[in-house]
């Protein structure tokens, strides 16, 4: 893992989601997938694969569509049916959790591998391959990947919906994440103040895109190694608003949950600092906004890059004791 290639990896961002939204305009990258609208979905990952995975199963339930989202790790797989699809999803293609949960499937269902990397093992034992196309990440983070995971499952989301396509989303996902990128010089040394303290940081996103704080808070982890934690916005009043009595609570929070009055009214009460990402909100000490971020499907594949540019710039500093 190197510093100085993950801020290269984050930089590339722009270019490999407009190369995929070009993509995304040519044929089905799931053809040979086998999956329908009436397919039981069962989706396994680890970490990001699993944040990504999460947030799309749900999204798919709410259109009728079974589907599910496992951590690999687990001993309580759903069995399998004759009409399930596993789709072992994994940026390296190498992750030995979601191996084992493919052969503890063994025969008995179809598994459809969504990878990074074409000849990994997961390959091996999927009929069909599906490829992140987010280019070699240097850095050893799965930044790039993450976000071209969801970007192929809300692809798919579309095509068993009957939907518009998500091209064009993409691309403007291309350009928000450009114009954060060129304007991080003007936000970026604020945020790092506000964000980061003694106590650590945590993050909040609602529900729809619980995986933007689970993935920004993996970030800061993973990269610098600082105490971060994702929550989801509306759980935040039932687990962490304890914390804020007791800690110099630091709140990262992904806008747009109709859940953020009570969030608010104890930040304020209580003083602790709040930034916000993709909205104005009230009390926050910094709100950073990019081109579409009212469009709730742009932010999904957008917002992330907030924490990551956090966490690169922390990684490139002389690490402490503690992060050694």
């Amino acid at each position: 893992m190197n510093p100085e290639l993950f801020q290269a990896d984050l930089e590339a961002k722009p270019d490999a989601l407009s190369t995929l939204a070009r993509q995304l305009r040519a044929p089905d990258p799931w053809p040979g997938s086998g999956i329908t609208a009436e397919s039981h979905i069962v989706m396994l990952g680890m970490g990001s694969s699993h944040y990504a995975n999460a947030v799309a199963a749900s999204r798919l339930r709410r259109h009728g569509v079974n589907a599910v989202a496992e951590l690999a790790s687990t001993d309580l797989l759903p069995p399998a049916r004759p009409e399930t699809v596993v789709v072992a999803v994994s940026a390296s293609g190498g992750s030995a959790e979601t191996l084992d949960a493919v052969r503890r499937y063994g025969d008995s269902a179809r598994v459809v591998a969504l990878t990074n990397v074409s000849d990994s093992p997961i390959t091996e034992s999927a009929a069909h391959v599906v490829d992140m196309s987010a280019g070699v990440e240097a850095g050893g983070v799965a930044c790039r990947s993450y976000q071209h995971t969801l970007a192929l499952w809300l692809d798919l989301e579309s095509r068993l919906t009957g939907g518009p396509g998500v091209a064009s989303v993409v691309e403007r996902a291309a350009l928000a994440s450009g114009e954060l990128l060129a304007g991080a010089a003007s936000w970026l040394p604020e945020l790092t103040e506000l964000a980061v303290g003694p106590d650590g940081t945590y993050l909040a996103a609602p529900a729809r895109r619980l995986a933007s704080a689970q993935q920004g808070a993996l970030m800061l982890r993973e990269g610098p190694r600082l105490p971060a934690v994702g929550c989801e916005t509306g759980d935040w009043s039932h687990v962490d608003v304890y914390l804020t009595k007791t800690t110099d609570y630091r709140l990262v929070l992904f806008a747009g949950s109709r859940w953020e009055p009570e969030l608010l009214r104890w930040v304020a009460e209580r003083g602790s600092t709040l930034v916000a990402v993709g909205g104005e909100v009230d009390g926050a000490r910094q709100c950073v906004r990019y081109a579409g971020d009212d469009d709730d499907d742009v932010s999904l594949l957008t917002e992330t890059l907030v924490p990551e540019l956090l966490a690169a710039a922390l990684w490139r500093q002389p690490p402490t004791p503690l992060q050694i």
